[in-house]
């Protein structure tokens, strides 16, 4: 039986980054909200709440990127010079926030204000520089003879500052909605209040970000069913089939607006969950089976199959292990985070 290699890798490497994604998305967007919670308390309880799996998190990442350079090493090197500068910046935002979550809970009065800001800053500028690079993505790499030949800050456009700001939207959402679920009493009061604007942020700043980009992409337009050329068409054949994908999104929404309403702990979260998969569903809609947007796809960029297989063999063994230790992690620190149940003092 033969496997199809590249297929699998290039699988393997979508699902790494959408768990990504949604898991760090999460603790990410608890950093985004740092700053609006109402004492040194409330700020120790959000921490508390992501401190047992936020570096598990990033794991994904790893995996991600790995995947990329060692599965789709032509990608990769097209890719990483489009994007160094994001990328270095988002790098940067992770480690400030590795260091100040771990320093936050060390220090005095003085140190403690500057970590908690450095833990909110660094959660930002990692989300921005996520968004950057996403936007870039979306709107085109330009390549040439199998080389990125575009210019350092193509990335940095009005477009991909309004993916930005969707992503940050996002991301509190994801954050907003894990604090309903794991917290309780007066935090979870202003959870669900977070909630609900970020709910309100990401509907706006989605529907804008859907709208631009079938303007400026006519390809990811033509794969919706939409021509934009001379005057405007739509090709209900094209589209009705994909129709499912906004819906799932828009009832993402729906369900984190009527269920927090509802008093629900836990279906905000799912439905932020689903929001991001839509979102997630539309680009691969845009994009598959292209690894850099109309130049490349995955099968061109792949590595040869000796090498694939041969790390096939080392992910069919640890990928096993990451996922039960990330489930057992979950398991063991579930239920809900007061200001006694502290992970970390």
């Amino acid at each position: 039986m033969n496997l199809d290699l590249p297929l699998i890798w290039a699988g393997l490497i979508a699902v790494a980054v959408l768990l990504y994604v949604t898991l760090d998305g999460f603790d990410l967007g608890i950093g985004i909200l740092f700053p609006f919670a109402s004492s040194k308390e409330e700020r120790d309880v959000m921490m508390n709440t992501i401190a047992p799996v936020w570096d598990g998190n990033e794991t994904w990442l790893v995996l991600g990127g790995g995947g990329l350079l060692a599965a789709f090493p032509l990608a990769y090197s097209i890719l990483m010079p489009a994007f160094y500068l994001p990328i270095l910046l988002m790098l940067a935002g992770l480690i400030l926030r590795g260091v100040a979550f771990e320093f936050r809970f060390r220090a005095r009065n003085r140190g403690r204000r500057f970590w908690t800001q450095m833990f909110a800053g660094g959660s930002i500028l990692t989300t921005v520089a996520q968004g950057f690079v996403l936007g870039g993505f979306i709107q085109g790499v330009t390549v040439r003879d199998d080389r990125f030949a575009g210019g350092q800050f193509d990335w940095f456009t009005l477009y991909t500052l309004l993916v930005s700001a969707g992503l940050v939207a996002g991301y509190a959402l994801l954050g907003g909605a894990w604090l309903m679920m794991k917290t309780k009493d007066n935090l979870h009061g202003d959870a669900k209040r977070w909630t609900g604007w970020a709910a309100v942020a990401t509907a706006v700043l989605l529907a804008a970000v859907s709208v631009a980009t079938l303007l400026i992409h006519p390809r990811v337009a033509a794969r919706w069913g939409f021509d934009l050329g001379d005057g405007f068409a739509l090709e209900l054949a094209t589209l009705l089939p994909l129709l499912p994908i906004p819906l799932l999104g828009l009832g993402g929404l729906a369900l984190v607006w009527i269920m927090s309403r509802k008093g629900s702990h836990r279906w905000p979260f799912v439905g932020a969950l689903l929001v991001f998969l839509s979102g997630y569903l539309g680009l691969a809609v845009g994009f598959a089976p292209y690894m850099v947007p109309y130049a490349l796809d995955f099968r061109q960029a792949a590595a040869p199959d000796n090498a694939l297989a041969l790390m096939i063999v080392g992910t069919a063994v640890i990928l096993p292990m990451i996922l039960a230790y990330t489930a057992w992690v979950y398991w063991v620190f579930r239920g809900k985070i007061d200001e006694e149940a502290g992970y970390h003092h």
